[in-house]
């Protein structure tokens, strides 16, 4: 087992399923932050984050949620270096399919990126909420359960904090990218890559993406329209 996730094929791999795993998290995660802007009383979004708070699969999940990404990352940048060895030479500056936006000759940076967007989000919404507290999450929430309301922080956050939106608005895109190439590579890579499939995936991935990058991108800019 060791060599084989010491080989470059047995890192990929391992990546891949992370990765994976990583998406349905989000997945989970998207659809939770959307209650933002389907009920704008915040009960809705309160219960859903009072369930994810209190749940002990949820509370089970977390680390190991937690350690998914840390693989994920540390895997990403260890394949890099070894892509880099393994082909020192600078690339032709015609080669097209190299451009900085290409995410399948960036997937590194864009992770690089997110994971900044990632620090920012776990900085202003989960520390607060798990660790220091804040005045905000200690307001009513109308809904006769004792809870913390969620919806008030990251609310205030999303309409006084212009620059956090386009942060949001940039890391969700980001992620968006990131995932239209690592959703179909992670399936090229554990095997499933023959022609009519890779097709397939190749759109289900741009789809996934699409969704992802509108689905975290339109919060903050409902925030910004109506508030």
């Amino acid at each position: 087992m060791s060599n084989f996730l010491s080989a470059s094929i047995g890192r990929k791999v391992f990546m891949s399923l992370t990765g994976l795993f990583l998406i349905s998290f989000l997945l989970i995660h998207l659809t939770l932050n959307l209650f933002l802007i389907f009920d704008d009383s915040g009960n809705l979004f309160n219960q859903a984050a009072h369930f994810m708070a209190t749940n002990p699969i949820i509370k089970v999940m977390e680390p190991i949620l937690a350690l998914g990404f840390i693989i994920h990352i540390i895997w990403s940048g260890w394949i890099t270096l070894d892509n880099m060895k393994a082909r020192p030479q600078k690339y032709a500056s015609g080669d097209q399919l190299l451009k900085w936006w290409a995410p399948s000759k960036n997937m590194f940076i864009l992770g690089c990126m997110i994971f900044i967007f990632l620090v920012l989000h776990i900085f202003n919404f989960w520390v607060k909420m798990k660790i220091t507290g804040d005045p905000l999450l200690d307001q009513a929430t109308g809904t006769g359960v004792e809870m913390h309301n969620a919806y008030a922080l990251v609310s205030n956050l999303f309409i006084n904090f212009p620059l956090y939106d386009l942060i949001y608005v940039l890391g969700g895109i980001l992620v968006g990218l990131h995932i239209s190439h690592g959703f179909w590579s992670a399936f090229q890579t554990i095997g499933l890559n023959n022609i009519n499939w890779m097709k397939r995936l190749k759109f289900l991935a741009n789809l996934i993406g699409i969704v992802f990058a509108v689905g975290f991108s339109s919060i903050p800019i409902y925030f910004l329209i109506k508030f």
